[in-house]
């Protein structure tokens, strides 16, 4: 079921209507450099999100060496190992994706997006500052719930600012910018965590670093604007209109359709829309498929990028040398969505996801058999860029087949299914590599990556090239 079809299940909105209108002008405007610079300012801001979602595994290390928490623990659920800090996170990022989704969809992207960074923000600064693994814990946990909140905003904000025509490259460059984070955490890791600079273990530094660097993209985000599509599903057709005329004045369409803002109709009442339609037509498919995805592929994603230092420290690597064989595995985060964005809107995005799917698979296993330096960087290199090119593809899929109405909620409620996975992935992963090594985590991520293939290229939808639904 595509967007369009969706479309003739529910009507949202008259025809003809505000909504619809912008929605067909936005589809049919111009890249311009504003809007470009948009989508910049909204991936700053989601640099900070990922430096903080990514020094998950990279402060590991540093956190065992503190004493606070152990590489592997006797029970399965052993809440005094790594394995329960990356449990954490994840709870916490799967409480705000499906609990606090609706946020953005009521309050306006604009708003939460800032509020949510000032909330996950403050969360880590008390996280740096705990002496117990219980509060390490805690705050770890309520820091997740403002990154799941500010993951969803975002992706949903850039699906309503880019025509379907150029939606894939907005999402290659959101995640090239914002996955920049990922070497530089790296880096600090590398540096800091086997340190105590002033007597302060070196793993704090690395998490009061990225909080105090975030508030400067706090005040920079003030200068978005809100979605001019909320705004008119909202009854705010007047301020949608402004927006939208600036973004059309900077591609220079403006004096060609100035005139056709007069026909703008004030949108009719916002239709009430819960969780419970979300399970029924025309969406139920649509869900079903999409939690389905996202169960799986957090496996492929999350059970290396997480684990990296501790898997080469399992295939006898030093601490010292994990951290620097895992910074430079790190700069593929931002360079492999570069280069996708060469044929991000070139190709139907489900066979992009399903390709990448292959390729975490094939590389995954190759890094399991390898204990060459060079070529454990090399297969970290191509697993990472693999993972990045189903991010940026999958990012944009789960936010476009659904109305403006839903959107959030329902890419929050799809998405939630990640964290749930990443949560127990955490888990599962120490176990495995106890018991059966390497070479069983990447059998287990193998599987999970069969699983994203056979659902999106069986059930998944096309979407290259339609307008998004209103």
């Amino acid at each position: 079921m595509s967007a369009a079809e969706i479309e003739t299940g529910l009507d949202f909105a008259a025809s003809g209507s505000g909504p619809d209108e912008i929605s067909r002008r936005l589809e049919s405007m111009p890249a311009s450099s504003y809007l470009w610079r948009l989508v910049i300012l909204l991936s700053l801001g989601g640099w900070f999100e990922v430096y903080d979602l990514f020094f998950t595994g990279y402060i590991a290390p540093g956190l065992n060496r503190s004493g606070l928490l152990t590489t592997t623990t006797q029970a399965f659920f052993g809440f005094s190992g790594i394995g329960a800090f990356v449990a954490a996170t994840f709870a916490g990022l799967f409480v705000g994706t499906l609990f606090l989704g609706f946020l953005a969809d009521r309050f306006g992207r604009r708003s939460i997006f800032t509020f949510a960074l000032l909330g996950y923000t403050a969360a880590s600064v008390a996280m740096a500052c705990q002496t117990t693994s219980g509060g390490v814990l805690l705050w770890r946990f309520i820091a997740g719930i403002g990154i799941g909140v500010e993951i969803i905003t975002i992706d949903t904000y850039i699906t309503e600012l880019a025509p379907s025509w150029m939606r894939g490259r907005a999402f290659a460059v959101n995640q090239a910018v914002m996955f920049t984070a990922v070497p530089v955490v790296a880096f600090l890791s590398w540096w800091l965590v086997p340190l105590s600079p002033f007597g302060i273990d070196g793993w704090r530094w690395v998490v009061l670093i990225g909080a105090a660097g975030s508030m400067v993209i706090w005040i920079l985000r003030l200068f978005v604007p809100e979605s001019p599509l909320w705004l008119a599903r909202h009854g705010r057709t007047e301020e949608a209109v402004k927006i939208l005329r600036t973004l059309e004045a900077s591609a220079g369409v403006a004096p060609a359709r100035a005139e056709r803002t007069a026909d703008l109709l004030p949108a009719r009442a916002v239709a009430k829309a819960g969780f419970a339609e979300l399970f029924k037509p025309p969406y139920l498919s649509l869900v079903v498929m999409f939690m389905i995805f996202n169960f799986c592929q957090a496996f492929g994603v999350y059970g290396f990028a997480n684990w990296v230092p501790a898997l080469l420290v399992e295939k006898g690597i030093t601490v010292t040398k994990s951290l620097q064989y895992s910074f430079i595995i790190a700069f593929a985060y931002p360079i492999a969505p570069l280069l996708a964005a060469s044929f991000a809107d070139r190709f139907e995005r489900k066979w992009i996801i399903c390709g990448a799917a292959v390729a975490i698979s094939v590389f995954g296993m190759a890094f399991s058999q390898f204990a060459e330096p060079v070529l454990l960087i090399l297969c970290g290199v191509l697993i990472t860029a693999a993972n990045m090119t189903m991010s940026y593809a999958y990012h944009a899929y789960q936010t476009e087949v659904f109305p403006t109405t839903i959107r959030a909620r329902a890419s929050g409620l799809v998405y939630s299914m990640s964290r749930v996975s990443a949560t127990f992935s955490g888990f599962i992963v120490a176990y495995v590599l106890r018991e059966a090594g390497v070479g069983g985590v990447f059998g287990l991520i193998t599987s999970a990556m069969v699983v994203v293939i056979l659902a999106i290229a069986i059930f998944g939808p096309n979407v290259r090239g339609k307008p998004l639904d209103t």
